[in-house]
C-alpha cells in the first residue's frame, strides 16, 4: 500500500510540474504575440518589420515550445500503455513541426534583411541559431533513421541512444540561449526613445519573456532528466505479444526480463531488477511495439 501512495504522490508531482510547464510555455507565446502586436508593427509577410515579427513569435512557439514537449512526450504516465511506436511518431511529429517552424521564422528574417538591405549572419546569435537549426535537423534525420525506421540494428540504437539524448537537450537549451541573445539585441536594436537603458515597458516585458523562457527550459529538461519518470521497460510487453510473435528486438529483451524474474521473489525488487536490467535495451527503443 505504501509503494501504491508513493507511486500515486510522485504522479501528482509530475502532473503539477507539467501543468506549470505547459502555463510558463503558453504565456512566453502569448507574451512574444503582445510584444510584436502592442510594441512592434504586428504580424504580416511584405519585407517590412511585420516580416521579421515572425522570427521571435515561431521561435518561441515552435523551437522552444513545442520541441520541450516533444521531448517529454515519452515520459506522460498515461501514454505508457500505448505502443511505443505511435509515441516515437508523436515525438517525430511534434519535432518536425518545431522544424518547419524554425525554417520558416529564418526565411523570415533573411527576407526582411535582404529587402531593408540589412547584412546577414554577421551577429553571434545568428552563427549559433543556423549552427542550431542545422544540428537540429540532422538530429531529427538520423532520428527517423535509426529509431523510428524498422532497419537499424539493436546494437546501433543501442549505441547511438545517449548520444540522441544528449544532442536533443544540449540542442534545446541552445535554442533558449540563443533566444536571449536574439531578444536582448532586438531590444538595443529597437529602443532608442525612450531607450532600452531607460527602461520602458517593452523592455519590461520582454525582460520577463526571457525569464520564463529561461524557467520553461528548466522545467522540461528537469522532467527529462528524473529517471524515476522514464517509461517503464517492456515488462507489459510479454502481456500483450501474441504467443510466438516476436517484434523486432523483443527477444532478448523479453528472455532478459524472464530471467531476472524467475530469480526474485519480492515482486518491487524484481521490477526494479527488470528495470535497470532492461535499461539498455530500453534506451535503444526496443520495447514490444505491439
Amino acid at each position: 500500500a505504501g509503494h501504491g501512495a508513493r507511486k500515486m504522490e510522485d504522479y501528482g508531482r509530475f502532473l503539477a510540474l507539467l501543468a506549470s510547464t505547459l502555463l510558463v510555455g503558453f504565456v512566453s507565446v502569448i507574451l512574444s504575440l503582445v510584444w510584436v502586436f502592442h510594441y512592434r508593427e504586428g504580424l504580416s509577410w511584405d519585407g517590412g518589420a511585420g516580416e521579421f515579427n515572425w522570427h521571435p513569435v515561431l521561435v518561441i512557439t515552435g523551437f522552444v515550445f513545442i520541441q520541450g514537449i516533444a521531448i517529454i512526450v515519452y515520459r506522460l504516465p498515461w501514454t505508457w500503455k500505448c505502443s511505443k511506436l505511435l509515441m516515437k511518431f508523436i515525438h517525430a511529429g511534434l519535432n518536425t513541426i518545431a522544424m518547419i517552424l524554425a525554417i520558416v521564422s529564418l526565411v523570415a528574417v533573411f527576407e526582411f534583411h535582404n529587402a531593408k538591405n540589412i547584412p546577414n549572419m554577421y551577429s553571434l546569435h545568428s552563427w549559433i541559431g543556423l549552427t542550431a537549426v542545422i544540428f537540429y535537423s540532422l538530429q531529427l534525420l538520423l532520428g527517423f533513421a535509426v529509431f523510428l525506421l524498422p532497419f537499424a540494428p539493436v546494437h546501433l540504437r543501442v549505441a547511438l541512444m545517449p548520444i540522441h539524448v544528449y544532442s536533443g537537450l544540449t540542442i534545446f537549451a541552445t535554442v533558449i540561449a540563443t533566444a536571449l541573445m536574439g531578444i536582448t539585441e532586438k531590444l538595443i536594436f529597437a529602443l532608442k526613445n525612450p531607450a532600452y537603458s531607460a527602461s520602458p515597458p517593452e523592455a519590461t516585458l520582454v525582460n520577463c519573456l526571457g525569464l520564463l523562457l529561461v524557467l520553461f527550459g528548466s522545467l522540461i529538461l528537469w522532467m527529462a532528466s528524473r529517471p524515476h519518470w522514464k517509461r517503464p521497460p517492456a515488462e507489459n510487453a510479454k502481456i500483450l505479444r501474441p504467443i510466438g510473435a516476436t517484434p523486432e528486438g523483443t527477444e532478448a529483451e523479453s528472455t532478459m526480463t524472464n530471467s531476472i524474474n524467475a530469480d526474485k521473489s519480492d515482486p518491487r525488487s524484481n521490477t526494479e531488477a527488470a528495470r535497470k536490467q532492461n535499461m539498455k535495451f530500453d534506451e535503444a527503443g526496443q520495447r514490444s511495439t505491439m
